[in-house]
């Protein structure tokens, strides 16, 4: 395991997340930094927390097909998906290569707990399409969902709708992505903030699908008192009811989808955590990120996930399970900084990536 800037006890320190979690569960609540605001205006409100899930459909397949595809240019494509397990037409994004002559693997993005409705914020702040551009690999964005952990809810929620991501990520979509752009059947999969729990989430609960795991600025459990209060409040924040995802704060879905404790699950997968420590840093200046936010709220944010990516990199130390775990001294929880991790993590991912891998 490399551990870039710091000597790490070789020890398993979850109890140290404590503290950090309660203020990612508080501080979820703030608006400005690592994705938008709930919306207060528009065709997705309704709610009392300015939200409302999409419109759902009686009309659908009894297999997920896509329903259409509109270029926003001859790389760029969104992609609507019928998809009866989230009862919907779901949009992705897609980004191709420019060769496009032979099979490729796909890497699917998942975004932070503002998820935009109709984009990605990988691609308004992240730079995505940008830095694919000279990437043999298929990219698939997805968009919507905000607050939700893209894991499949126990029960309809009356304010964030049927949530069935895990289904829908990882069952019905990539049979349709790799038939329809030429995918070769090997996935990984990269999150930010509440999308990077989500993608160690989807790793460890669909073994062999994902060769690689790419997450940035999560926390990692939400099995315990505290991890599970962080989770919590991040369904709240828009108004959902955490009791709707995984059941009350006894029931046993929470152990089943805590990354800390099915860690084993994660060997044989290419991985690549990282996390800022929240202290202020280079690109905490004005006209990079929204100040004071990015600091006053962003900063404790951050330390927060920086606890929690310490304690699974000990984690994984612990079960000898190699990982490239980058704990930087500095950095919020803002896009600069996660545009220099989709930099820093595409060695690792290209490398799980590559068919002669």
């Amino acid at each position: 395991m490399r551990l870039d800037g710091l000597r790490l006890p070789m020890r398993w320190v979850a109890e140290a997340v404590a503290p950090a979690v309660v203020i990612l569960g508080v501080l979820a609540l703030a608006p400005g930094v690592a994705g938008a605001e709930p919306p207060t205006s528009g065709p997705n409100t309704g709610s009392s927390d300015g939200y409302q899930a999409p419109a759902e459909s009686a009309d659908l397949p009894a297999r997920p097909v896509i329903d259409r595809i509109e270029p926003i240019t001859d790389r760029w494509l969104r992609v609507f998906v019928k998809s009866p397990a989230m009862n919907r037409v779901v949009q992705v994004q897609v980004l191709l290569p420019a060769d496009r002559s032979r099979p490729r693997a796909t890497l699917y993005m998942l975004d932070g707990r503002g998820a935009p409705e109709n984009t990605s914020s990988w691609i308004e702040h992240g730079h995505a399409v940008e830095f694919f551009a000279d990437k043999n690999v298929n990219v698939v964005l997805t968009t919507g969902g905000p607050a939700n952990l893209y894991t499949d809810w126990q029960r309809h929620d009356p304010v964030l709708g049927t949530n069935k991501w895990e289904t829908f990520l990882t069952r019905e979509l990539p049979p349709l992505i790799d038939a329809q752009f030429e995918g070769n059947g090997r996935n990984g999969v990269q999150g930010v903030s509440m999308g990077a729990e989500a993608a160690m989430m989807l790793t460890f609960r669909t073994p062999g699908l994902y060769s690689v795991v790419a997450a940035h600025s999560g926390c990692y459990t939400v099995a315990s008192g505290t991890g599970q209060a962080q989770a919590r409040a991040i369904v709240k924040t828009y108004g959902g009811n955490p009791d709707n995802m995984f059941g009350t704060l006894t029931d046993p879905d929470w152990r089943a989808h805590d990354v800390m404790t099915h860690a084993e699950a994660l060997r044989g997968t290419g991985i690549y955590l990282s996390s800022g420590s929240g202290i202020p840093g280079e690109h905490d200046v004005p006209g990079k990120v929204e100040l004071p936010d990015a600091i006053t709220v962003g900063g404790p944010l951050e330390t927060g996930a920086y606890e929690c990516a310490r304690a699974l990199g000990n984690r994984l130390a612990q079960l000898q399970i190699p990982a490239t775990v980058n704990l930087r001294p500095t950095g919020t929880h803002s896009w600069p900084y996660w545009v220099d991790e989709l930099s820093r993590s595409w060695p690792t991912i290209a490398e799980a990536l590559d068919d002669n891998h």
